[in-house]
């Protein structure tokens, strides 16, 4: 993102690479009428599909009728150019399927009406999902490769200025909590890279008494065993390791780096100090499908939950549909082995993402996420914050609003709730659909947040 950019972000085609470059910060507005925070009088444009509140909306209009420099302005679509740098964008084709009219042009204009949100309704959006989990990136770094999360190259990292500081990362999560998020995921990246991670998470902490349950962090588990003592003293309850296969020679393939042996001690060193763990499975035909039961064996011994999550489409990883396992073929295939295996209902989180299945004496249980084969948008109740302080309030969308250069030209807390209600409000009922999406150019998920 820019300087300046507060409206939606969208990503960069391959075949228009964007290099990342540092901006001279624009001049203070004028002396005239307050608005919320600095930038709205530096606003360009009004990019469809994202209302700012009204009274954001009012200032920026009047400060437009007074603006006295040379340009010629018109509603909310153009403004003097010349005097700030222009905003760093990332080009993408419209998602097929979009009906982008009624989704964009429409709901925007309508929520620039929109009074200010009820404290309660800060993180409820038109479909009335109330999003009380938040899933934040801390770093796009990370010491594997997977080959379902980033292209063998690696990406492109954002300069550190660009990043969340702790100090950022700890004010938004603070935001969020006050508005009513109860869970919160750390994630990257490889969040253990961040040196200050145990800072964070002690911070975070401190929220309990505001309603925070669940601090969890998703990992590659590569360092997590000798940092769990630290961590579980800062005040991590959950983690949920990555971990593709059971064959090390297979780990190595799909991470390109060695190291299995490490993640599976630590997730026993997790289990040892009563974290709640899970264990992630990316299933790929042909590649690692036939650890099924090698997992569903770790399920009946250890007291943790195995995930199987669905191949999905992101940029670089040459997603194809043949390679997708679904959710009922997996089932299907431990009742082979399991003739007793049998869904728990009865567990399953209001808003959970993962449907739990179980045997009969087993420590643990499996559970599978199906966000390709049967989605689970009408509950969705989680919205992402990048490593360079972006919101998504979905992942499969390429809508972001650029809180952190919110909180750098010195937005209040308010003016942050208002923004992250103002793109809930933006939110579709369901995502596209895996071919769509696979048509669509997205971010690498190492710069989204796992």
């Amino acid at each position: 993102g820019s300087s300046h950019t507060l409206f939606p972000i969208t990503h960069p085609s391959p075949q228009t690479p964007t290099t990342t470059t540092a901006t001279t910060p624009a001049p203070p507005p004028p002396a005239g009428p307050a608005a919320p925070f600095p930038m709205l009088r530096q606003v360009c444009k009004s990019l469809p599909g994202f209302g700012l509140p009204a009274l954001a909306a009012a200032v920026l209009r009047s400060q437009t009728r007074l603006a006295t420099s040379a340009a010629t302005t018109t509603g909310f679509h153009t403004c003097t150019q010349a005097s700030q740098p222009q905003p760093q964008t990332r080009q993408n084709k419209p998602r097929p399927g979009t009906d982008t009219k009624t989704d964009s042009e429409g709901s925007g204009r309508e929520a620039l009406l929109r009074p200010k949100p009820e404290p309660e309704d800060v993180l409820r959006d038109r479909f009335g999902r109330f999003h009380n989990y938040l899933r934040i990136s801390l770093t796009e770094r990370c010491n594997l490769r997977c080959t379902y999360c980033m292209p063998e190259e690696g990406v492109d990292l954002t300069p550190e200025a660009r990043l969340l500081s702790a100090g950022e990362i700890q004010r938004i999560i603070r935001v969020f909590v006050d508005s009513g998020v109860n869970r919160i995921r750390l994630t990257g990246g490889e969040p253990l890279l961040r040196r200050d991670l145990t800072d964070i998470v002690s911070a975070a902490s401190e929220l309990r008494p505001m309603g925070l349950r669940e601090i969890a962090m998703t990992t590659n588990g590569i360092t997590l065993g000798r940092k769990v003592p630290g961590l579980k003293e800062a005040g991590l309850d959950a983690v949920n390791v990555s971990l593709d296969t059971l064959d090390p020679f297979k780990f190595q393939l799909l991470t390109r780096r060695k190291g299995m042996e490490k993640v599976l001690e630590s997730v026993q060193t997790a289990l040892d100090y009563e974290m709640k763990v899970k264990v992630n499975a990316v299933i790929i035909r042909g590649v690692n499908d036939d650890d099924v039961d090698g997992f569903a064996t770790m399920a009946e011994s250890s007291p943790l939950e195995v995930r199987f999550i669905e191949y999905m489409p992101f940029d670089g990883n040459r997603w194809d549909h043949s390679k997708l396992v679904p959710y009922a073929e997996l089932v299907d295939r431990i009742r082979e082995k399991y003739p007793t295996f049998s869904r728990v209902k009865h567990e399953d989180a209001p808003n959970a993402v993962s449907r739990l299945w179980h045997v009969d004496g087993w420590q643990g249980r499996i559970g599978f996420i199906s966000s390709m084969t049967d989605h689970f948008c009408g509950t969705c109740n989680r919205v992402r914050i990048t490593a360079d302080g972006n919101l998504k309030v979905c992942l499969f969308g390429n809508e972001e609003v650029s809180l952190r250069d919110a909180i750098r030209q010195g937005a209040t807390d308010e003016d942050l709730r208002q923004l992250i209600h103002g793109a809930l409000q933006n939110k579709k009922p369901r995502h596209a659909g895996m071919f769509d999406i696979a048509k669509d150019t997205m971010r690498p998920m190492t710069t989204i947040g796992g």
